[in-house]
């Protein structure tokens, strides 16, 4: 199994990051109000920027492969759009930020630009989605609103490869399809599974979370023919609107927060766990193919790995389990240690490199423990595997 590029880039969590086009560069946040721009040096990552315009903690993060552009979310409700200039004083090239108006009145949770970096859409604790596009005549990027039927915050957002539907999970445990087409920047789409005529703030599918638990991360496939989403149920939902077929993997894990699809028949989730899960499936149905983490291997002190990993396999954990269910007691526990490379929560999971055929050779992950690790989406461990099919 190849061995995963773990780096402890600083002992605060990692709220969110993204890579620029050519993985060269790195943004991401430090749970502040400032993001930090790496440089890839050597074996390491080293900051050579510091983007400071947010005021409050900085909640989402996304850099445009093509048009370099860097997007920026913030508990302060504003969004900025940075792209970097020649400063004429110093003859080096600066970040500077475009403004955002976003009209709302919660904080902006989550962004992610739009596949032709055309548009943007920001999450918000306002029950509302802005989305984003460019206005030349004032230099300024101007908002309209998603909101019918979302009954609460929204906490994550992804793109159809058209540019024009929006996947979007809130907190009202519920996942919707939304068509953003706006008129002046869209051409007209192709009749896709999820509808044929668009018009803005039309909702093209709308999925209610198993168990009632609010929904973290939404993704489409490759295709944009199926959607998933997890939930706080610790559930992964696939949803195949042609059929309709809805398949629900429950997994015995802890909830996962963040998805990325890495094939059209591959996904991986992470969150609690701290241990990144990769799934696989079709119409036929899904499952747990296994997990990136080596759930076989060596621990740093020299022991082996045996059962499920994550939070639920501790010392700790497992000393509270055994009082609670045979009645034993231990007078210490001294071995904290998680039996995975991510010692606290993933928080973000996103494509690093694409590989033959287009499909994702490696992702990259973030976690609480400060740390960034690249994984290869081939080295999957059947070990540990606890989920379960449950067809809807």
């Amino acid at each position: 199994m190849a061995a995963p590029q773990v780096f402890s880039i600083a002992q605060a969590p990692i709220t969110c990051h993204a890579f620029n086009g050519d993985r060269s560069h790195l943004a991401l946040s430090l749970n502040d109000a400032k993001v930090d721009i790496y440089t890839k040096q050597g074996k390491g990552w080293q900051v050579t920027d510091t983007l400071s315009e947010h005021d409050r903690t900085i909640t989402s993060i996304d850099w445009a492969p093509i048009t370099n552009r860097i997007l920026t979310a913030s508990q302060d409700r504003n969004a900025y759009v940075w792209s970097q200039s020649l400063d004429p004083d110093t003859g080096r090239m600066v970040w500077k930020p475009t403004l955002v108006l976003l009209r709302i009145n919660r904080a902006a949770t989550f962004v992610r630009w739009s596949p032709n970096e055309d548009k943007f859409a920001v999450a918000s604790g306002a029950r509302t989605i802005a989305i984003c596009s460019f206005d030349p005549e004032n230099n300024w990027w101007v908002a309209r609103h998603l909101k019918k039927p979302i009954r609460s915050t929204v906490l994550s957002v992804d793109w159809h490869p058209n540019n024009v539907l929006l996947a979007a999970g809130s907190a009202d445990t519920k996942a919707r399809v939304f068509s953003a087409y706006i008129k002046d920047v869209d051409k007209r789409p192709s009749p896709t599974v999820w509808g044929e005529k668009l018009p803005f703030n039309t909702v093209c599918g709308e999925y209610a979370s198993p168990a009632g638990g609010w929904v973290h991360a939404v993704g489409f496939s490759p295709s944009g023919d199926t959607l998933a989403f997890a939930s706080h149920d610790s559930s992964i939902t696939i949803v195949y609107p042609g059929g309709p077929t809805i398949y629900t993997i429950r997994s015995q894990t802890l909830p996962y927060v963040t998805l990325t699809w890495t094939a059209e028949d591959t996904l991986v989730a992470a969150g609690y766990d701290c241990n990144p899960a990769v799934y696989s499936g079709g119409l036929d149905g899904w499952s747990l193919a296994g997990t990136l983490d080596d759930t076989a291997g060596a621990t740093k002190t020299g022991g082996t790995r045996t059962g499920a990993v994550g939070r639920l396999n501790t010392a700790a954990f497992n000393a509270f389990r055994n009082a609670d269910t045979r009645g034993h007691t231990a007078e210490t526990v001294t071995d904290t240690e998680l039996h995975t490379i991510h010692q606290n929560t993933i928080t973000s999971v996103r494509p690093y490199e694409k590989g033959a055929g287009g499909t994702v050779a490696r992702v990259s992950t973030s976690g609480v423990d400060g740390k960034l690790v690249i994984w290869n989406v081939s080295a999957v461990s059947a070990g540990g595997l606890t989920g379960r099919l449950g067809v809807i």
